[in-house]
């Protein structure tokens, strides 16, 4: 056990620079184009799907909570927040880059959820569309850093270096709890375990994403590079993990059917998804 805990903090603290790197870059483009972001996407009308699935992919600083708000006061379509929940990335990206992830294998995952978002954003706009109602835009940004409880506002390297330390927590604990796991039933065996059931590993996956954390990308992240989730299973988990997106929503929109029905459908696109690319057998 102390040689498990060992092997974990070591590997872990490996992990340190590499994270604050990629956090403090993310923390520049997120004051630089933050605001500038948001303004594209009001402004994106029917090309909002294909918008906000690109910008999505970006790490921003609670992006899917800005969307959130938003729709909230539908200044953007349906269809552009749900390209927006399936394209972000979450911490999906610095975990990767800190594990020394190929820059094609995340690339490819990248675009895949850019591409399945948009598609899935243009067809429910298609779909709402022939019922379109007159809303009068009531629009709620604001206290989006509150919501991401990120501190934007303490400047670059604080900001980062609080993302890197609260990250740095989640990967000690997921990877001690992991570790422990192959420990004692081996990671062959679990491996077979997880791998052999595609269709419930999307269903499982995808449940996890939905966690409005980023310890659920985290967990994912962790397990894939751990080998034990398949890459369909993966990218379930990924495409339905929209950050704190979801709890964003619950809070501004009061329509409780609504919201219920858009993580509904971000969860079964997710599965969908997730089910196709392991029966194919796609690998990367």
């Amino acid at each position: 056990m102390l040689h498990v805990l060992t092997d974990t903090l070591i590997d872990s603290v490996k992990l340190f620079p590499f994270l604050l790197l990629t956090y403090i870059a993310m923390e520049y483009l997120e004051h630089r184009t933050s605001s500038k972001t948001r303004e594209l996407v009001k402004k994106s009308g029917r090309f909002g799907p294909a918008i906000g699935g690109v910008l999505g992919a970006f790490p921003q600083c609670g992006f899917s909570a800005a969307a959130s708000n938003l729709y909230a006061g539908r200044v953007i379509t349906l269809g552009t927040l749900i390209a927006i929940y399936l394209s972000t990335s979450d911490e999906m990206i610095p975990v990767f880059i800190s594990e020394k992830v190929s820059i094609s294998v995340i690339l490819s995952i990248v675009g895949i959820k850019i591409v399945i978002g948009m598609l899935a954003g243009f067809a429910i706009d298609l779909i709402m569309r022939k019922s379109k109602k007159v809303i009068d835009i009531n629009e709620k940004i604001g206290g989006i850093c509150e919501h991401e409880h990120c501190h934007c506002e303490n400047g670059i390297l604080k900001s980062a270096l609080k993302h890197t330390l609260t990250i740095m927590m989640y990967i000690v604990l997921i990877s001690f709890a992991l570790n422990i796991l192959i420990f004692f039933i081996g990671q062959e065996n679990l491996g077979r375990i997880i791998q052999n059931q595609p269709v419930l590993g999307s269903f499982i996956a995808g449940i996890v994403g939905l966690i409005p954390n980023c310890a659920a990308s985290v967990v994912i992240a962790q397990l894939y590079l751990q080998g034990l989730m398949s890459a369909g299973a993966m990218l379930a988990g990924l495409l339905s993990a929209a950050g704190v997106g979801f709890l964003v929503l619950f809070k501004v929109n009061y329509d409780m059917k609504e919201n219920v029905k858009i993580v509904a459908i971000v969860y079964v696109i997710s599965v969908s998804v997730g089910i196709v690319v392991d029966l194919i057998g796609f690998v990367f």
